[in-house]
């Protein structure tokens, strides 16, 4: 983990474990603090806590039951207008003009790690 204290602040929502624990690495490689939810619900709880300052999500789309990553990002740009978002799934990028907010970035399932890192860099870049 990052122990620079200036270190951007990400949430990570992943359901699926093995690509959970990859992409926490590459994050955390790359200098970010990544918090972590398995799911819609424990996200939503991360992004309600005040104890939280984030400063960017990256979000599965389908996530089981309960909220998925649309809901998600939407709950987030409630609470932080302009938070950076980067979604990521394996069929519902065709959604992603419909359902997704504004200035958002999407990858696709099979991703290389280093995608998702440059994606949301970037999008911390222009929201700065």
């Amino acid at each position: 983990m990052p122990t620079d204290p200036a270190a951007p602040v990400l949430l990570y929502v992943e359901d699926e474990l093995l690509i959970q624990e990859l992409m926490v690495t590459a994050l955390e490689d790359a200098g970010f603090h990544v918090m972590v939810a398995s799911d819609g619900e424990e996200a939503l709880k991360i992004l309600a806590s005040p104890a939280h300052v984030l400063q960017g999500l990256i979000t599965d789309i389908n996530l089981g039951a309960g909220p998925d990553g649309w809901d998600i990002a939407r709950a987030a740009r409630e609470i932080t207008a302009g938070i950076p978002v980067v979604y990521v799934t394996a069929a519902s990028e065709h959604e992603w003009t419909s359902r997704g907010v504004p200035h958002s970035a999407m990858i696709t399932k099979p991703f290389a790690l280093a995608q998702v890192v440059v994606a949301i860099s970037s999008l911390l870049t222009v929201s700065e």
